[in-house]
């Protein structure tokens, strides 16, 4: 891969110093678990990194939520506050109960009633919790209780995601208030953000000119993704075809706009392509805020296996990242959207590969590529934590 570059440019002036790198403020487009082994290693070198996610999912405990409550998914958020938090500062106690889960199996009636006795004070769990965490822990706890519907399903219900629900109906449907607590008490080296915050599900017009609503059901497409879109659809009123489906375009958060106008670098990393991190460049302002910032912007693709991709090469999804921040942004140049992607050549396994033709793709389309050791050898699928966010904070230093 002799046309790709494998250094960084050097920094200017004192950029390169460890603590400017330090105080760098990496913005990412994502969701998912699989930025959080990066972002445990970034929250190791820097305590200003900032994670918009998505909040879409529609499988798993997170449904029982959201027909619940009509709300967002939470899941993703939580997990990200759990990565970036601070294990040496906080409690393990308190880090290990809003990570714990209920289980997957077992009478729902009973474990309501296991959740209900959780939520006295009398319970023995609180006196293992320092009294601060214990006491806004049982008080979100509680404000979820009350609202619990009778025939709630809590099988494999997270503890954390049940505190942020309860948070987020203690605060009129606003999941800013409670973020913001558990940030605090998790002591989290970071930004942790909704992009949007309106209950609304991810779907997808396929190739064959079906339609598939439902971000879990993206594990299993039938047929490549033509088109992304948001609706007020349920997932379990899938339309024939995409004359059935609703679509909107939510308003970007204006919280997460702000920290867009104030990045020092755009991530589009690691995900799985659509579900995690397409979906969060739908929303109204997105496409805007990113063309506006000047700062480098960069694309990490997946190495290894994404269901998703059905085919679609590198290359490819740089032109679908493209189109979709146009659709808000038509007059940005390409320059003002995306300007590197990441690789490694040496170990990774990219979709259709990296060849020569990807390679001049890539340059006709205006963007660099930038070459890097970062995928685990033995585990083509597997992104080296350490060497992604060192990579990373180094662009951060050397402008785009």
């Amino acid at each position: 891969m002799n046309t790709a570059s494998r250094d960084i440019p050097p920094p200017a002036g004192d950029a390169a110093h460890p603590r400017a790198q330090a105080d760098a403020r990496p913005l990412f487009f994502s969701g998912g678990t699989a930025l959080r082994e990066t972002s445990r290693a970034l929250a190791r070198k820097s305590r200003h990194s900032v994670h918009l996610l998505t909040t879409f999912d529609s499988g798993g405990s997170s449904a029982a939520l959201r027909r619940a409550f009509a709300m967002p998914a939470i899941g993703d958020i939580r997990n990200r506050l759990v990565a970036l938090a601070d294990a040496d500062a906080v409690p393990r106690a308190a880090l290990d109960f809003f990570s714990a889960r209920l289980p997957a199996d077992g009478d729902p009636a009973a474990l309501r009633q296991e959740l209900m006795a959780l939520g006295q004070s009398a319970h023995p769990v609180w006196r293992t919790l320092p009294e601060d965490y214990a006491r806004a822990f049982r008080l979100h706890l509680g404000h979820f209780l009350r609202r619990m519907p009778p025939g709630f399903d809590p099988r494999l219900a997270s503890l954390g995601n049940l505190l942020l629900a309860g948070g987020y109906l203690r605060h009129k449907r606003d999941l800013t208030p409670p973020i913001a607590l558990f940030s605090q008490l998790l002591q989290v080296r970071g930004t942790v953000l909704p992009t949007v915050e309106e209950s609304l599900h991810l779907a997808a017009e396929l190739a064959d000119g079906s339609l598939v609503v439902g971000q879990h059901r993206f594990k299993e497409l039938p047929s490549p993704v033509v088109r992304l879109l948001l609706t007020v659809h349920e997932p379990d009123r899938n339309a024939e075809s995409a004359e059935g489906a609703t679509p909107c375009r939510p308003r970007l958060s204006p919280v997460a706009a702000e920290h867009l106008r104030t990045a020092d670098l755009i991530c589009y990393p690691v995900g799985s392509f659509y579900s995690s991190v397409l979906a969060n460049l739908l929303p109204s302002g997105v496409g805007r805020a990113v063309a506006r910032r000047a700062c480098p912007k960069v694309f990490i693709p997946n190495s290894g296996h994404d269901a998703e991709l059905s085919g679609l090469g590198v290359a490819g999804q740089v032109g679908t990242i493209l189109r979709t921040l146009r659709e808000d942004a038509p007059w940005a140049r390409t320059e003002e959207l995306l300007h590197l992607v990441l690789v490694d050549s040496r170990h990774g396994r990219y979709e259709g590969g990296l060849g020569p033709e990807t390679l001049q793709e890539l340059a006709g389309l205006g963007v660099r590529v930038l070459d890097r050791d970062m995928v685990t050898e033995a585990e083509p699928g597997r992104h080296e934590p350490e060497a992604v966010a060192s990579a990373l904070l180094e662009i951060c230093g050397a402008g785009a």
